[in-house]
């Protein structure tokens, strides 16, 4: 196929090396896919006849990676580059790994093995690109769709239906019928995949350009299986003048709202927000109450909120940092700034100054998926705390204890005793500072402390 793909020169060098020693060797799979698509790959994987000690043999520096499943990385110029043997996978008996691997010397054997067509394509300079099953326009159509059969494909590993999907948000594609009819059928074998790599795939979705795939999880029945909160929020309506959408209607909204209003760069504060926003309102379906009006009320469903989405991200296996986040945004995500500077000192306190900066965006987000019903008034609110709260911190006013201008070695120096006294006097200037920053005083604070232990 005449199609030109640039790769990179010591890609290029490891391929010709192949062939140059009597071996076939291609670029194969996402990084082929993402060339094609005009997308920077982030990995470019070789595939080739050679057998991993003939691989070795051919370049100096080599790491043994998973020569057992026939890959050798081979470094060059500071950089790993992973070089795999065709291959043909056994029997996958637990639903996710083959029972054995055989090396190969046929590369459409190798492909045909892959999960979807997209990612069943290899190139070379000297052979151009190579696809088999029609990846290339299933590319230009905008298709996810499984190498051969799809009940095959997905019984031999259940994270491919997922896999499916999170493709689906991440490149806007829609997925095939038949490749969609076999999730559905197969929905329970997704039971057999690690939470840790359900968590991998659904963090890739839900940040993706594209988070209303994520209604593929629910209309599959995939999701019942691992995350039924999501079914419903998918399935609970909201009849109330501030909302338009249904829990998980409204849910895909923040969530692009969040993709759209974060400026930033980094990958782990961007999963922050966008969990927080997933999981925003959890609760809802659990809070859910209908007043004589016929009104929807969720009641309470922020703490809940919170303490539900601690347990799925534990579910999921998310590490400390991320619960400790997503689980403090989402108690305060509805919470009503009136505009006191006082108040808003407390609530730094309160909640946390780390958290504001998601905390605020995912209250402009929220807004972005409910009804115009005093829009800009909510809006203005949130507008006006933001300028509070930079004032605050702009201006060093107390809003912790590590902020007081004492501590508690401070407090033994005058006489009070260690002990639980110490952190109870700490607290006590603390809210006193809160209510008074220029009570944040040495003689002050030394002052009232001693006036606290003498009562």
């Amino acid at each position: 196929m005449d199609i030109k793909i640039k790769i990179p020169k010591d890609v290029e060098y490891i391929i010709n090396e192949l062939n140059a020693n009597g071996f076939e060797a291609y670029s194969v799979g996402g990084c082929v896919r993402d060339s094609l698509l005009n997308k920077e790959p982030k990995d470019w994987d070789i595939t080739t006849s050679a057998k991993p000690q003939e691989i070795k043999q051919i370049f100096p520096k080599t790491i043994d990676t998973g020569i057992e499943h026939g890959t050798v990385t081979v470094r060059l110029h500071g950089e790993n580059y992973e070089v795999t043997t065709y291959r043909i996978d056994g029997k996958y008996d637990d639903g996710r790994h083959p029972n054995s691997v055989s090396f190969s010397t046929s590369l459409k054997e190798d492909l045909m093995r892959r999960d979807f067509t997209i990612n069943a394509m290899a190139y070379s300079p000297k052979d151009g690109l190579i696809d088999m099953y029609d990846g290339v326009n299933d590319l230009s159509r905008g298709i996810i769709r499984c190498v051969g059969n799809p009940i095959e494909r997905f019984s031999e590993d259940a994270l491919r239906m997922l896999r499916a999907i999170r493709f689906a948000g991440q490149l806007g594609f829609k997925i095939e019928e038949k490749t969609k009819a076999a999730i559905t059928e197969l929905s329970e074998n997704i039971v057999k995949v690690s939470c840790e790599r359900i968590m991998v795939e659904i963090s890739k979705l839900i940040i993706s350009n594209n988070p209303d795939k994520l209604m593929l999880l629910f209309e599959t029945g995939i999701s019942k299986y691992f995350l039924p909160e999501w079914d419903r929020m998918a399935s609970t309506e909201q009849n109330n003048i501030n909302h338009i959408y249904s829990v998980g209607e409204h849910t895909i909204k923040v969530l692009q709202a969040v993709k759209s209003l974060y400026a930033g760069n980094d990958e782990r504060e961007l999963r922050v927000l966008s969990w927080s926003a997933f999981l925003h309102d959890v609760a809802k379906p659990d809070c859910l109450t209908t007043d004589e009006n016929g009104t929807d009320h969720f009641y309470g469903h922020p703490q809940k909120g919170s303490r539900m989405a601690q347990e799925v991200l534990k579910r999921l296996k998310f590490d400390n940092y991320t619960i400790s986040m997503v689980t403090r945004i989402i108690n305060y995500h509805d919470y009503r700034f009136d505009g006191n500077r006082r108040n808003i000192r407390r609530f730094m306190s309160k909640a946390g100054v780390d958290i504001l900066p998601y905390l605020f965006i995912l209250m402009e987000a929220d807004l972005c998926g409910q009804s115009d019903y005093n829009r800009e008034e909510k809006r203005s609110r949130i507008e006006e705390a933001k300028d509070i709260v930079k004032d605050i911190l702009d201006k060093q006013e107390s809003v912790s204890i590590k902020d007081l201008c004492i501590g508690g070695n401070d407090l033994m120096q005058v006489g009070i005793p260690q002990g639980k006294i110490i952190g109870d006097i700490m607290n006590r200037l603390l809210e006193d500072v809160l209510d008074e920053p220029k009570h944040n005083d040495r003689k002050y604070l030394l002052g009232k402390a001693m006036d606290i232990y003498k009562k």
